[in-house]
């Protein structure tokens, strides 16, 4: 997935949280972060600290991979 703002990073978030059954208030224990956190998220708010979605990523088995434009998969 190409991740190029934090509008398609929320609705990334927010489909793989919906395809495991998991309510916001279940990531956000899972992600030790708040519920206002995951509903501003999932929203694209672009005010998010980067821990914090590196936490719920993790928490939702999301793998992080960061490249420059140059580098092929």
């Amino acid at each position: 997935m190409n991740i190029t703002d934090t509008k398609i990073l929320g609705e990334y978030i927010k489909n793989i949280r919906k395809s495991q059954h998991l309510k916001q208030s279940d990531l956000a224990i899972a992600a030790n972060v708040g519920v206002r956190f995951i509903v501003d998220l999932e929203k694209g708010k672009d005010t998010a600290h980067i821990g914090k979605v590196i936490n719920v990523c993790r928490a939702l088995g999301i793998i992080i991979d960061v490249k420059t434009p140059n580098e092929k998969n």
